[in-house]
């Protein structure tokens, strides 16, 4: 331990020697940002999710939007309501004068158009999703990794104060053994 410092390894050379086994330079960025952390007793929490929505742009934003509104039971009920009033008014309503007769021609191109716009919207989603989900991982480490550091770090401390402990403990019975042979040579001197 550091005699000027508490902290077990107080430089990021030593430290990284100390907890990850190796050079300060064959550390990651990772490792090396989480040592600058424990060692200046900073936080690395932060929320991943409002990190990874704040690098979103317009058509990604735009695209989570579909998607969300495309995944919903709000969609799915206006898109059956849609067929069956498309139905209703080219069967039933307009009779011979209907723009798209059965067997609705019109409205299965227009069926296909809209799944064709909107499944590659769903899968640029579903990628904003995954990068969300691979910041949230890389968060996690990084606040695996520091709390790791952190009881790491108490151990030692812990050790140390167990090993100050034990010398203070062995100093006072070596007094208290000296003490005693005093005691013991002092009332000994007719040879009881």
């Amino acid at each position: 331990m550091d005699p000027k410092n508490d902290t077990p390894a107080s430089t990021p050379t030593r430290a990284a020697e100390k907890w990850f086994g190796k050079a300060l330079a064959e550390a990651s960025a990772v490792e090396r940002r989480v040592l600058d952390v424990a060692l200046h007793q900073k936080t690395v929490a932060k929320d991943a999710a409002l990190q990874a929505d704040a690098q979103r742009s317009f058509g990604e934003r735009m695209a989570d939007g579909v998607a969300a509104f495309g995944g919903s039971w709000t969609f799915i009920g206006l898109f059956a309501l849609v067929i069956v009033l498309w139905s209703l008014v080219n069967t039933e309503l307009l009779g011979t004068a209907a723009f798209d007769p059965y067997p609705y021609i019109f409205l299965n191109l227009m069926l296909s158009m809209l799944a064709a716009v909107q499944a590659p919207v769903i899968l640029m989603s579903q990628n904003r999703q995954a990068e969300r989900d691979r910041i949230a991982a890389a968060h996690d480490y990084e606040v695996n990794l520091r709390a790791e550091l952190g009881i790491i770090a108490l151990h030692e401390k812990l050790d140390a104060l167990r090993v100050e402990q034990m010398a203070t403990l062995i100093a006072t019975q070596q007094e208290q053994i000296a003490l005693l042979q005093r005691l013991v040579e002092a009332r000994a001197p007719d040879g009881r």
